[in-house]
Protein backbone atom coordinates (compact mmCIF):
# COMPACT_ATOMS: atom_id res chain seq x y z
CA UNK A 1 0.00 0.00 0.00
CA UNK A 2 1.55 3.25 -1.08
CA UNK A 3 1.57 6.26 1.17
CA UNK A 4 -0.86 9.02 0.29
CA UNK A 5 0.33 12.36 -0.86
CA UNK A 6 -1.41 15.64 -0.29
CA UNK A 7 -4.25 16.01 -2.75
CA UNK A 8 -4.28 19.08 -4.95
CA UNK A 9 -8.04 18.98 -4.78
CA UNK A 10 -8.10 19.18 -1.02
CA UNK A 11 -9.99 22.13 0.27
CA UNK A 12 -7.78 24.37 2.33
CA UNK A 13 -8.51 24.47 6.04
CA UNK A 14 -9.15 28.18 5.75
CA UNK A 15 -12.21 27.40 3.60
CA UNK A 16 -14.04 26.49 6.79
CA UNK A 17 -15.12 28.94 9.43
CA UNK A 18 -13.41 28.01 12.74
CA UNK A 19 -16.76 28.51 14.46
CA UNK A 20 -18.42 25.96 12.17
CA UNK A 21 -15.57 23.48 12.58
CA UNK A 22 -15.55 23.68 16.38
CA UNK A 23 -19.35 23.62 16.56
CA UNK A 24 -19.22 20.28 14.75
CA UNK A 25 -16.76 18.99 17.37
CA UNK A 26 -19.07 20.16 20.17
CA UNK A 27 -22.09 18.42 18.65
CA UNK A 28 -20.15 15.22 18.08
CA UNK A 29 -18.82 15.44 21.65
CA UNK A 30 -22.40 15.07 22.85
CA UNK A 31 -23.04 12.21 20.44
CA UNK A 32 -19.83 10.42 21.47
CA UNK A 33 -20.79 10.73 25.12
CA UNK A 34 -24.20 9.26 24.35
CA UNK A 35 -22.54 6.40 22.46
CA UNK A 36 -20.46 5.30 25.43
CA UNK A 37 -23.09 6.06 28.08
CA UNK A 38 -25.66 3.80 26.46
CA UNK A 39 -23.20 0.95 25.91
CA UNK A 40 -21.79 0.93 29.47
CA UNK A 41 -24.91 1.57 31.56
CA UNK A 42 -25.95 -2.11 31.48
CA UNK A 43 -23.00 -3.21 33.63
CA UNK A 44 -23.94 -0.73 36.36
CA UNK A 45 -27.49 -2.14 36.65
CA UNK A 46 -26.64 -5.81 37.01
CA UNK A 47 -28.39 -6.39 40.34
CA UNK A 48 -31.61 -4.64 39.33
CA UNK A 49 -31.83 -6.44 35.98
CA UNK A 50 -31.10 -9.94 37.30
CA UNK A 51 -33.68 -9.43 40.03
CA UNK A 52 -36.40 -8.85 37.40
CA UNK A 53 -35.22 -10.86 34.40
CA UNK A 54 -34.23 -14.50 35.04
CA UNK A 55 -30.68 -15.11 33.81
CA UNK A 56 -27.47 -16.71 35.03
CA UNK A 57 -24.18 -14.89 35.60
CA UNK A 58 -22.85 -16.41 32.38
CA UNK A 59 -25.86 -15.13 30.47
CA UNK A 60 -25.44 -11.64 31.92
CA UNK A 61 -21.79 -11.68 30.82
CA UNK A 62 -22.90 -12.82 27.39
CA UNK A 63 -24.90 -9.60 27.01
CA UNK A 64 -21.65 -7.60 26.97
CA UNK A 65 -19.82 -10.18 24.86
CA UNK A 66 -22.59 -10.15 22.23
CA UNK A 67 -22.36 -6.37 22.04
CA UNK A 68 -18.58 -6.52 21.63
CA UNK A 69 -18.64 -9.22 18.96
CA UNK A 70 -21.31 -7.53 16.87
CA UNK A 71 -19.57 -4.17 17.24
CA UNK A 72 -16.24 -5.65 16.16
CA UNK A 73 -17.35 -7.50 13.06
CA UNK A 74 -19.60 -4.78 11.65
CA UNK A 75 -17.11 -1.94 12.27
CA UNK A 76 -15.25 -2.22 8.93
CA UNK A 77 -18.56 -2.13 7.07
CA UNK A 78 -19.67 0.81 9.23
CA UNK A 79 -16.52 2.66 8.22
CA UNK A 80 -17.10 1.85 4.56
CA UNK A 81 -20.63 3.26 4.74
CA UNK A 82 -19.15 6.54 6.01
CA UNK A 83 -16.68 6.57 3.10
CA UNK A 84 -19.36 5.62 0.57
CA UNK A 85 -22.23 7.86 1.71
CA UNK A 86 -22.78 11.07 3.66
CA UNK A 87 -20.88 10.94 6.94
CA UNK A 88 -23.36 13.33 8.49
CA UNK A 89 -26.24 11.01 7.64
CA UNK A 90 -24.37 7.96 8.95
CA UNK A 91 -23.70 9.73 12.27
CA UNK A 92 -27.30 10.86 12.70
CA UNK A 93 -28.75 7.52 11.58
CA UNK A 94 -26.52 5.59 13.96
CA UNK A 95 -27.43 7.85 16.89
CA UNK A 96 -31.16 7.65 16.23
CA UNK A 97 -31.09 3.86 15.95
CA UNK A 98 -29.04 3.25 19.12
CA UNK A 99 -31.22 5.74 21.02
CA UNK A 100 -34.38 3.92 19.89
CA UNK A 101 -32.87 0.57 20.88
CA UNK A 102 -31.99 2.00 24.30
CA UNK A 103 -35.59 3.12 24.79
CA UNK A 104 -37.04 -0.20 23.60
CA UNK A 105 -34.75 -2.09 26.01
CA UNK A 106 -36.86 -0.69 28.84
CA UNK A 107 -39.57 -3.16 27.76
CA UNK A 108 -37.38 -6.27 27.58
CA UNK A 109 -38.65 -9.01 29.87
CA UNK A 110 -36.59 -12.09 28.92
CA UNK A 111 -32.91 -12.88 28.47
CA UNK A 112 -33.43 -13.58 24.78
CA UNK A 113 -34.94 -10.13 24.26
CA UNK A 114 -32.03 -8.52 26.08
CA UNK A 115 -29.54 -10.48 23.99
CA UNK A 116 -31.13 -9.43 20.69
CA UNK A 117 -31.29 -5.78 21.74
CA UNK A 118 -27.67 -5.72 22.97
CA UNK A 119 -26.55 -7.27 19.69
CA UNK A 120 -28.50 -4.67 17.74
CA UNK A 121 -26.98 -1.94 19.91
CA UNK A 122 -23.51 -3.16 18.96
CA UNK A 123 -24.42 -3.18 15.28
CA UNK A 124 -25.87 0.34 15.38
CA UNK A 125 -23.03 1.92 17.34
CA UNK A 126 -20.34 0.47 15.08
CA UNK A 127 -21.27 3.02 12.42
CA UNK A 128 -20.71 6.09 14.60
CA UNK A 129 -17.00 6.46 15.40
CA UNK A 130 -15.58 5.96 11.86
CA UNK A 131 -18.03 8.49 10.45
CA UNK A 132 -17.57 10.99 13.28
CA UNK A 133 -13.77 11.11 13.28
CA UNK A 134 -13.67 11.23 9.47
CA UNK A 135 -16.06 14.18 9.61
CA UNK A 136 -13.87 15.93 12.17
CA UNK A 137 -10.64 15.62 10.18
CA UNK A 138 -12.40 16.93 7.08
CA UNK A 139 -13.20 20.06 9.09
CA UNK A 140 -9.81 20.28 10.82
CA UNK A 141 -7.09 19.98 8.17
CA UNK A 142 -4.55 22.34 9.66
CA UNK A 143 -2.86 22.45 13.08
CA UNK A 144 -6.04 21.64 15.02
CA UNK A 145 -6.62 18.10 13.77
CA UNK A 146 -5.35 16.09 16.76
CA UNK A 147 -6.79 18.46 19.36
CA UNK A 148 -10.21 18.33 17.70
CA UNK A 149 -10.05 14.54 17.62
CA UNK A 150 -8.93 14.43 21.24
CA UNK A 151 -11.71 16.74 22.42
CA UNK A 152 -14.25 14.53 20.67
CA UNK A 153 -12.87 11.47 22.46
CA UNK A 154 -13.12 13.19 25.84
CA UNK A 155 -16.88 13.02 25.32
CA UNK A 156 -16.62 9.24 25.09
CA UNK A 157 -14.57 9.08 28.28
CA UNK A 158 -17.09 11.28 30.09
CA UNK A 159 -19.90 9.08 28.76
CA UNK A 160 -18.17 5.98 30.14
CA UNK A 161 -17.59 7.70 33.46
CA UNK A 162 -21.20 8.76 33.96
CA UNK A 163 -22.43 5.33 32.91
CA UNK A 164 -22.89 4.80 36.64
CA UNK A 165 -25.93 7.07 36.34
CA UNK A 166 -27.78 4.02 35.05
CA UNK A 167 -27.04 2.16 38.27
CA UNK A 168 -28.24 5.08 40.40
CA UNK A 169 -31.46 5.45 38.40
CA UNK A 170 -32.06 1.70 38.52
CA UNK A 171 -31.52 1.62 42.27
CA UNK A 172 -34.00 4.42 42.95
CA UNK A 173 -36.54 4.07 40.13
CA UNK A 174 -35.93 0.72 38.41
CA UNK A 175 -33.83 -0.29 35.42
CA UNK A 176 -36.67 0.25 32.90
CA UNK A 177 -36.93 3.87 34.04
CA UNK A 178 -33.17 4.26 33.53
CA UNK A 179 -33.35 3.07 29.93
CA UNK A 180 -36.30 5.33 29.15
CA UNK A 181 -34.77 8.36 30.84
CA UNK A 182 -31.50 8.03 28.93
CA UNK A 183 -32.90 6.83 25.61
CA UNK A 184 -35.46 9.60 24.94
CA UNK A 185 -33.05 12.58 25.32
CA UNK A 186 -30.72 10.84 22.90
CA UNK A 187 -33.49 10.89 20.28
CA UNK A 188 -33.82 14.63 20.86
CA UNK A 189 -30.06 14.98 20.29
CA UNK A 190 -30.50 13.26 16.93
CA UNK A 191 -33.05 15.91 15.93
CA UNK A 192 -30.65 18.67 16.98
CA UNK A 193 -27.85 17.14 14.90
CA UNK A 194 -30.15 16.89 11.89
CA UNK A 195 -30.70 20.64 11.85
CA UNK A 196 -27.25 21.83 12.95
CA UNK A 197 -24.56 19.38 11.79
CA UNK A 198 -23.20 20.12 8.32
CA UNK A 199 -21.28 17.95 5.86
CA UNK A 200 -17.94 19.50 4.80
CA UNK A 201 -16.33 18.81 1.42
CA UNK A 202 -14.13 15.75 1.66
CA UNK A 203 -10.38 15.97 1.61
CA UNK A 204 -8.91 14.12 -1.36
CA UNK A 205 -12.12 14.14 -3.40
CA UNK A 206 -12.10 15.95 -6.72
CA UNK A 207 -14.46 16.20 -9.66
CA UNK A 208 -13.70 14.29 -12.84
CA UNK A 209 -13.21 16.04 -16.12
CA UNK A 210 -16.42 17.71 -17.27
CA UNK A 211 -17.54 18.38 -13.71
CA UNK A 212 -18.79 14.86 -13.03
CA UNK A 213 -18.93 13.62 -9.46
CA UNK A 214 -16.16 11.22 -8.37
CA UNK A 215 -16.90 7.51 -8.73
CA UNK A 216 -18.28 5.87 -5.60
CA UNK A 217 -15.96 3.45 -3.89
CA UNK A 218 -16.71 -0.23 -3.30
CA UNK A 219 -16.16 -2.23 -0.13
CA UNK A 220 -13.86 -4.73 -1.87
CA UNK A 221 -11.84 -1.86 -3.28
CA UNK A 222 -11.43 -0.25 0.15
CA UNK A 223 -10.47 -3.49 1.92
CA UNK A 224 -8.00 -4.52 -0.78
CA UNK A 225 -6.32 -1.14 -0.53
CA UNK A 226 -6.01 -1.42 3.26
CA UNK A 227 -4.72 -5.01 3.43
CA UNK A 228 -1.87 -4.41 1.00
CA UNK A 229 1.46 -4.67 2.85
CA UNK A 230 2.43 -1.24 4.07
CA UNK A 231 2.62 1.13 7.05
CA UNK A 232 -1.06 0.64 7.95
CA UNK A 233 -0.04 -2.79 9.25
CA UNK A 234 1.93 -1.10 12.03
CA UNK A 235 -1.19 0.77 13.11
CA UNK A 236 -3.12 -2.51 13.13
CA UNK A 237 -0.41 -4.09 15.27
CA UNK A 238 -0.39 -1.17 17.68
CA UNK A 239 -4.18 -1.15 18.08
CA UNK A 240 -4.41 -4.92 18.54
CA UNK A 241 -1.95 -4.86 21.45
CA UNK A 242 -3.47 -1.67 22.87
CA UNK A 243 -6.90 -3.29 22.88
CA UNK A 244 -5.55 -6.34 24.73
CA UNK A 245 -3.72 -4.33 27.39
CA UNK A 246 -6.56 -1.85 27.93
CA UNK A 247 -9.21 -4.54 28.38
CA UNK A 248 -6.95 -6.45 30.77
CA UNK A 249 -6.78 -3.30 32.89
CA UNK A 250 -10.51 -2.57 32.72
CA UNK A 251 -11.56 -6.15 33.40
CA UNK A 252 -8.98 -7.36 35.90
CA UNK A 253 -7.17 -4.53 37.70
CA UNK A 254 -10.17 -3.81 39.99
CA UNK A 255 -10.03 -7.49 40.99
CA UNK A 256 -6.30 -7.22 41.57
CA UNK A 257 -6.78 -4.21 43.83
CA UNK A 258 -9.43 -6.04 45.87
CA UNK A 259 -7.28 -9.13 46.28
CA UNK A 260 -3.94 -7.49 46.97
CA UNK A 261 -4.93 -4.45 48.99
CA UNK A 262 -8.23 -5.58 50.56
CA UNK A 263 -10.21 -2.74 49.03
CA UNK A 264 -13.99 -2.76 48.88
CA UNK A 265 -15.54 -3.44 45.48
CA UNK A 266 -16.59 0.18 44.96
CA UNK A 267 -13.25 1.60 46.11
CA UNK A 268 -11.30 -0.78 43.87
CA UNK A 269 -13.37 0.06 40.82
CA UNK A 270 -13.16 3.80 41.44
CA UNK A 271 -9.40 3.67 42.07
CA UNK A 272 -8.69 1.69 38.91
CA UNK A 273 -11.04 3.30 36.41
CA UNK A 274 -10.89 6.74 38.01
CA UNK A 275 -7.12 6.90 37.57
CA UNK A 276 -7.31 5.44 34.08
CA UNK A 277 -10.06 7.69 32.71
CA UNK A 278 -8.86 10.81 34.53
CA UNK A 279 -5.39 10.49 33.04
CA UNK A 280 -6.85 9.68 29.63
CA UNK A 281 -8.82 12.93 29.63
CA UNK A 282 -5.61 14.86 30.25
CA UNK A 283 -3.74 12.86 27.61
CA UNK A 284 -6.37 13.50 24.95
CA UNK A 285 -6.07 17.26 25.37
CA UNK A 286 -2.34 17.56 26.01
CA UNK A 287 -1.40 14.95 23.42
CA UNK A 288 -3.63 16.54 20.80
CA UNK A 289 -2.32 20.06 21.45
CA UNK A 290 1.35 18.98 21.50
CA UNK A 291 0.94 16.95 18.32
CA UNK A 292 -0.69 19.84 16.48
CA UNK A 293 2.09 22.22 17.52
CA UNK A 294 4.97 19.91 16.61
CA UNK A 295 3.39 18.64 13.39
CA UNK A 296 3.72 22.12 11.89
CA UNK A 297 7.43 21.37 11.59
CA UNK A 298 7.42 17.55 11.53
CA UNK A 299 4.32 15.61 10.37
CA UNK A 300 5.68 12.47 12.07
CA UNK A 301 4.96 14.10 15.43
CA UNK A 302 1.56 12.42 15.12
CA UNK A 303 3.40 9.10 15.55
CA UNK A 304 6.38 10.05 17.71
CA UNK A 305 4.44 11.61 20.61
CA UNK A 306 2.16 8.61 21.38
CA UNK A 307 5.02 6.16 20.74
CA UNK A 308 7.22 7.80 23.38
CA UNK A 309 4.33 8.06 25.85
CA UNK A 310 3.53 4.35 25.47
CA UNK A 311 7.14 3.17 25.73
CA UNK A 312 7.69 5.19 28.92
CA UNK A 313 4.75 3.36 30.50
CA UNK A 314 6.24 -0.14 30.34
CA UNK A 315 8.56 0.20 33.39
CA UNK A 316 5.58 1.07 35.60
CA UNK A 317 3.85 -2.17 34.57
CA UNK A 318 6.96 -4.18 35.45
CA UNK A 319 7.28 -2.44 38.82
CA UNK A 320 3.64 -3.37 39.49
CA UNK A 321 4.42 -7.00 38.72
CA UNK A 322 7.69 -7.20 40.62
CA UNK A 323 6.70 -5.10 43.63
CA UNK A 324 2.94 -5.38 44.30
CA UNK A 325 2.58 -1.99 45.97
CA UNK A 326 -0.43 0.30 45.61
CA UNK A 327 1.71 3.23 44.48
CA UNK A 328 3.16 1.31 41.53
CA UNK A 329 -0.26 0.02 40.50
CA UNK A 330 -1.74 3.51 40.48
CA UNK A 331 1.33 4.85 38.65
CA UNK A 332 0.90 2.27 35.88
CA UNK A 333 -2.78 3.17 35.54
CA UNK A 334 -2.04 6.90 35.37
CA UNK A 335 0.73 6.51 32.80
CA UNK A 336 -1.27 4.09 30.64
CA UNK A 337 -4.31 6.37 30.73
CA UNK A 338 -2.12 9.31 29.72
CA UNK A 339 -0.54 7.30 26.90
CA UNK A 340 -3.95 6.13 25.66
CA UNK A 341 -5.03 9.75 25.53
CA UNK A 342 -2.00 10.61 23.42
CA UNK A 343 -2.74 7.65 21.15
CA UNK A 344 -6.47 8.35 20.90
CA UNK A 345 -5.98 11.97 19.88
CA UNK A 346 -3.52 10.97 17.17
CA UNK A 347 -5.01 7.77 15.77
CA UNK A 348 -7.05 9.41 13.02
CA UNK A 349 -4.26 11.92 12.21
CA UNK A 350 -1.95 8.91 11.80
CA UNK A 351 -4.49 7.25 9.53
CA UNK A 352 -4.46 10.43 7.46
CA UNK A 353 -0.69 9.98 7.01
CA UNK A 354 -0.78 6.41 5.73
CA UNK A 355 -4.23 5.74 4.23
CA UNK A 356 -5.82 6.98 1.04
CA UNK A 357 -8.23 9.80 1.94
CA UNK A 358 -11.08 7.86 0.30
CA UNK A 359 -10.80 5.00 2.82
CA UNK A 360 -10.14 6.75 6.15
CA UNK A 361 -13.42 5.80 7.81
CA UNK A 362 -13.06 2.20 6.62
CA UNK A 363 -9.57 2.15 8.15
CA UNK A 364 -10.91 3.37 11.50
CA UNK A 365 -13.62 0.71 11.34
CA UNK A 366 -10.97 -1.96 10.75
CA UNK A 367 -8.91 -0.66 13.68
CA UNK A 368 -11.99 -0.73 15.94
CA UNK A 369 -12.66 -4.30 14.84
CA UNK A 370 -9.18 -5.59 15.67
CA UNK A 371 -9.13 -3.68 18.97
CA UNK A 372 -12.42 -5.22 20.13
CA UNK A 373 -11.46 -8.74 19.06
CA UNK A 374 -8.06 -8.64 20.78
CA UNK A 375 -9.61 -7.08 23.87
CA UNK A 376 -12.13 -9.90 24.13
CA UNK A 377 -9.42 -12.54 23.66
CA UNK A 378 -7.25 -10.89 26.30
CA UNK A 379 -10.06 -10.91 28.87
CA UNK A 380 -10.63 -14.61 28.21
CA UNK A 381 -6.88 -15.34 28.32
CA UNK A 382 -6.41 -13.68 31.70
CA UNK A 383 -9.35 -15.66 33.03
CA UNK A 384 -7.63 -18.84 31.88
CA UNK A 385 -4.39 -17.77 33.57
CA UNK A 386 -6.24 -17.12 36.81
CA UNK A 387 -7.84 -20.57 36.59
CA UNK A 388 -4.27 -21.89 36.30
CA UNK A 389 -3.51 -20.03 39.55
CA UNK A 390 -1.22 -17.43 37.96
CA UNK A 391 -1.10 -14.43 40.29
CA UNK A 392 -2.84 -11.36 38.91
CA UNK A 393 0.12 -9.09 39.68
CA UNK A 394 2.30 -11.27 37.42
CA UNK A 395 -0.20 -10.71 34.63
CA UNK A 396 0.74 -7.02 34.83
CA UNK A 397 4.33 -8.04 34.03
CA UNK A 398 3.08 -9.80 30.90
CA UNK A 399 1.02 -6.71 30.04
CA UNK A 400 4.24 -4.65 30.23
CA UNK A 401 5.61 -6.72 27.36
CA UNK A 402 2.49 -5.85 25.40
CA UNK A 403 3.08 -2.17 26.13
CA UNK A 404 6.56 -2.42 24.61
CA UNK A 405 5.11 -4.10 21.52
CA UNK A 406 2.45 -1.41 21.22
CA UNK A 407 5.00 1.41 21.30
CA UNK A 408 7.39 -0.58 19.11
CA UNK A 409 4.81 -0.85 16.31
CA UNK A 410 4.41 2.93 16.36
CA UNK A 411 8.17 3.46 16.27
CA UNK A 412 8.43 1.16 13.25
CA UNK A 413 5.73 3.29 11.62
CA UNK A 414 7.77 6.40 12.38
CA UNK A 415 10.87 4.84 10.78
CA UNK A 416 8.88 3.79 7.71
CA UNK A 417 7.46 7.28 7.24
CA UNK A 418 10.88 8.84 7.67
CA UNK A 419 12.40 6.58 5.03
CA UNK A 420 9.53 6.93 2.59
CA UNK A 421 9.82 10.72 2.24
CA UNK A 422 6.18 10.63 1.09
CA UNK A 423 4.56 12.05 4.20
CA UNK A 424 1.93 14.64 3.20
CA UNK A 425 2.78 18.28 3.43
CA UNK A 426 2.62 19.72 6.94
CA UNK A 427 -0.31 21.96 6.05
CA UNK A 428 -2.51 18.96 5.24
CA UNK A 429 -1.94 17.19 8.55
Amino acid sequence: MSLPTASRSSVNASAFSPAVAWTAVALLWLAGGSNYLTRTMLTTMRGSIIADVPMTEVQFGLLTSAFLWCYAFISPFGGFMADRFSRRQVVIGSLVVWSAITGVTAYARTFDQFLVLRSLLGLSQAFYIPAAVALIVDYHRGPTRALATGIHMTGMVVGSTIGGMGGWLAEHHGWSYAYTTIGLPNLALGIILYFTLREPPREGRSLHAGGEAPARIRLSEALLNLIKPGPFYYLLGCQSVQGAVSWIIIAWVPTMLREQFNLAQGAAGFSALGCLYGAQLVGLLVGGYASDRWSRHNPRARVIIPAIAILLTAPAFWLTGWFPLMIFTLLSLLLWGLAMGFLGANTMPMVCLVVDARYRATAIGLLNCITAICGGLAIYGVGALRDAHIATHLIMTFAGVGVILCGGFLWLLNITLKKSELVPAVASN
